[in-house]
């Protein structure tokens, strides 16, 4: 670089000027101004920066100044894109212009650093079109609709079978890929003590399934949530002051699903099942029975049924079911494990959904048959 001994012999600084000798007549020569060869100093340094770092600089504000290239308009066509996870504002940059959503990566950047909207970017495959400017492009990424995603909602109770009918209906996952995925319940986070079962594990909420999401992933998903809620409910350390363990809870919940028709309920309606289950009753619901009969549209049973040898059957075995009989919701779950105070050993619904709860067996029986005939109801 031109100037650069230049610079080294300023920084070392004037030549001191020798003493002149008796009789010379040489006159000693004024020492250099210093306040001169610090103007050099700065001149130097600045023509360095402006040598090693102009070019960044004059390309920013040549950027700024004349802009980035641009698209104008909201495009043509279609195309789908997909912002991964994690992706910062720079990646969603670099993604729009290699599909040619938009005509360059600065032009998109530079607008995400002064537009907030661009925070709001989620993860997902989007509907764009192509060369469309970054304005255009930024306002349909914050648009919800513009997601390609799958929904589907699975209510309170639902069983494995319903779920995979609801998930099949709604999405492009196949029924077989579900049920493949059932039947390896390690591939899909099943908890051991589930010995597994997955009933009872899929939780009942509504879920988005992206483009790329699989059996797997999507199953794994709703097990996730189950045992997300169980931890927020904290059941592993409020079931044993119940002496229960925590898929006991869980299996109770699900009762209430089917036993209850109402949310105020559940909480009298678990305190029966365990008062019976304290004296040693058999529990005799009809609910239990029908998940072995696989009865659609109510829960009542007949006697062929009532005999049937499951372990499902609290009519032929004391105790709770070894499992649950759907997927219990939060309410169902928070009533398990704060059941009502009361001494009532039998309830019965009647035809407008409300309950009647009866101590006494004969009480219940005439309450029962003076609402649904006699004959109509037992123990």
């Amino acid at each position: 670089m031109s100037g650069g001994d230049g610079g080294l012999t300023m920084l070392t600084g004037p030549e001191e000027p020798r003493p002149s000798r008796p009789g010379s007549r040489r006159k000693a020569e004024p020492p250099a101004k210093k306040k001169s060869g610090l103007k050099n100093i700065i001149a130097l340094i600045a023509v360095a920066a402006i040598l090693v770092g102009g070019y960044v600089v004059v390309t920013k504000v040549m950027d700024r100044m004349g802009g980035a290239d641009d698209y104008s308009g909201s495009g043509t066509g279609t195309v789908e894109v997909t912002i991964p996870s994690g992706a910062s504002g720079i990646d969603i940059a670099r993604i729009l212009a290699k599909d040619d959503v938009v005509k360059s990566s600065e032009a998109f950047y530079q607008l995400s650093l002064s537009d907030s909207r661009a925070q709001q970017v989620q993860p997902g495959t989007y509907r764009l079109r192509k060369q469309m400017s970054a304005e255009a492009a930024l306002t349909v990424l914050v648009d919800p609709s513009a997601r390609i995603q799958a929904k589907f909602t699975v209510p309170e109770g639902a069983r494995v079978g319903q779920i995979v009918e609801i998930i099949s209906k709604n999405t492009q996952l196949k029924a077989e890929d579900l049920e493949a995925a059932l039947d390896d319940p390690a591939t899909i986070g099943l908890p051991d003590y589930a010995n597994g079962n997955p009933e009872g594990y899929l939780y009942p909420e509504t879920y988005f399934v992206e483009p790329g999401d699989d059996a797997k992933a999507v199953l794994s998903r709703m097990v996730k949530q189950t045992l997300k809620v169980a931890k927020d409910l904290d059941i592993g350390s409020r079931a044993p002051a119940l002496g229960l363990s925590g898929e006991e809870v869980l299996t109770v919940a699900s009762i209430l699903e089917y036993e209850g028709q109402k949310d105020e309920d559940y909480a009298k309606i678990a305190r029966v099942l365990y008062n019976r289950i304290e004296q040693g009753m058999p529990l005799q619901l009809d609910s239990t029975v029908s998940y072995v009969s696989e009865r659609k549209g109510d829960v009542w049973t007949t006697a062929e049924e009532r005999a049937n040898p499951s372990l499902y059957n609290t009519y032929q075995h004391a105790g709770l079911p070894p499992g649950p009989i759907g997927s219990p919701g939060e309410a169902s779950i928070q009533a398990a494990l704060n059941p009502a105070q009361g001494p009532w050993l039998y309830f019965f619904a009647t035809k407008d959904g409300s309950v009647i709860y009866n101590e006494d067996f004969g009480k219940h029986t005439r309450d029962c048959q003076a609402e649904y005939g006699a004959g109509s109801c037992g123990g």
